[in-house]
């Protein structure tokens, strides 16, 4: 891929990354709040569901250009011809390694992000300060290990699809999909590759960013006893 190529993916990743996030951001924030240990209510409710938008308008842009960035780059790389069966490793390889690196940006936006969400009535840069006062550099990459495992997996299925739901509707129609078309494979791809096991990830990621792990490993089960692969979170201190 040429120079032109790389600055397009870079532009276009960026306006639709920041586009998707600020737009899905108050639902963002509502699942936040629901994971919360301290109750939905407690946590802010349906009140500054705005909060913490900062951070993701901040972090969006450069989140969303560093992966396609780093997909395209590692397409282009690979220099594997278009009919060979090596196809799907190559956007599986790509797609990882754009998650890896996008990450480095997500994750310290999502910590700030997700820390603001469940406590409206602070403001975004003391939220970032304060993580840095008391937990240093490594507290804004708080749950980067369990983003990482979380979007590689979905990455793995979703981008392969993606590129040959694309690689098929070009061939029968003739020529390269157009944009509108794309979307309905990037659609369809999203969700197949949704499962339950997201939402477990998704919730452990929130409860690790959030700090609130750290809270439910000092919890008392109730009444002395703890139900296998359940959080008892009405015997916290």
């Amino acid at each position: 891929m040429n120079q032109p190529g790389f600055m397009v993916s870079l532009v276009a990743g960026g306006v639709a990354g920041a586009s998707v996030d600020l737009i899905l951001f108050p639902l963002d924030t509502i699942k936040t709040r629901l994971q919360s240990p301290q109750g939905f209510k407690k946590a802010g409710g349906f009140r500054g569901i705005y909060a913490g938008v900062p951070s993701t308008a901040i972090g969006s842009f450069p989140n969303a250009a560093a992966f396609f960035l780093t997909y395209e780059y590692v397409k282009w790389f690979l220099h594997i011809d278009t009919s060979s069966y090596w196809m799907p490793m190559k956007h599986m390889l790509a797609a990882s390694a754009g998650e890896v690196v996008a990450c480095l940006i997500r994750v310290p936006s999502e910590v700030v992000k997700q820390r603001a969400q469940v406590s409206a009535s602070a403001r975004t840069f003391h939220i970032f300060s304060n993580i840095l006062y008391e937990e240093g550099i490594q507290g804004l990459y708080r749950g980067y290990k369990s983003t990482v495992l979380r979007e590689i997996p979905f990455s793995l299925v979703q981008f392969p699809l993606w590129e040959y739901l694309k690689a098929l509707w070009s061939w029968r129609q003739d020529h390269v999909v157009d944009s509108w078309q794309s979307a309905v494979c990037g659609a369809f791809a999203g969700r197949v590759q949704h499962r339950r096991w997201e939402r477990d990830l998704c919730l452990a990621r929130g409860l690790e960013v959030t700090g609130a792990d750290r809270v439910i490993r000092r919890c008392h089960p109730p009444n002395g006893s703890h139900q296998p692969g359940r959080v008892h979170l009405s015997g916290c201190l």
